[in-house]
């Protein structure tokens, strides 16, 4: 996942504004390479809840580009992030997350703790909370009730 971070990185570098307040310590390409990691990290580790990775990379690096510039870093943006999911949606899913940690249920027991067995290589959830699963279809159809 490194890769998909350095790339945005690369591509966008050359239209990195070079002005920074006296106030900052990094320069403003130190921070606009920091952006496109902690997103990409974000990405591997919570990819259910980062609804718009792409909208929220390009609101936090806005300020570090000219205005004739921003439709080009929301295209590079855009495409790199859309090659991340790419790929993460074809790595199966193992034991470890790719950051290396030990992936673990997502429920929590009877007692509030949380469930400390594996989930299944398809699923957030180990076998005694599958249940919890929900799937695409399943939110359609309630939407649909709602509304109906």
């Amino acid at each position: 996942m490194y890769q998909f971070s350095r790339a945005i990185y690369r591509e966008l570098a050359p239209y990195v504004r070079d002005d920074k307040p006296n106030t900052q310590c990094e320069s403003n390409r130190e921070l606009v390479l920091r952006e496109c990691e902690e997103a990409i990290t974000r990405l591997m580790t919570d990819r259910r809840y980062f609804a718009r990775p792409s909208r929220t990379l390009f609101n936090n690096l806005r300020p570090y580009f000219a205005m004739g510039d921003l439709p080009r870093v929301y295209f590079v943006i855009d495409r790199n992030i859309s090659f991340a999911i790419d790929f993460l949606k074809r790595v199966p899913n193992y034991a470890f997350d790719t950051t290396g940690v030990e992936r673990c249920c997502q429920a929590m027991t009877r007692k509030g703790q949380p469930c400390q067995r594996q989930p299944l290589p398809s699923s957030e959830y180990c076998p005694s909370h599958q249940h919890l699963e929900e799937t695409f279809e399943e939110l359609e159809l309630q939407d649909f009730e709602l509304a109906a």
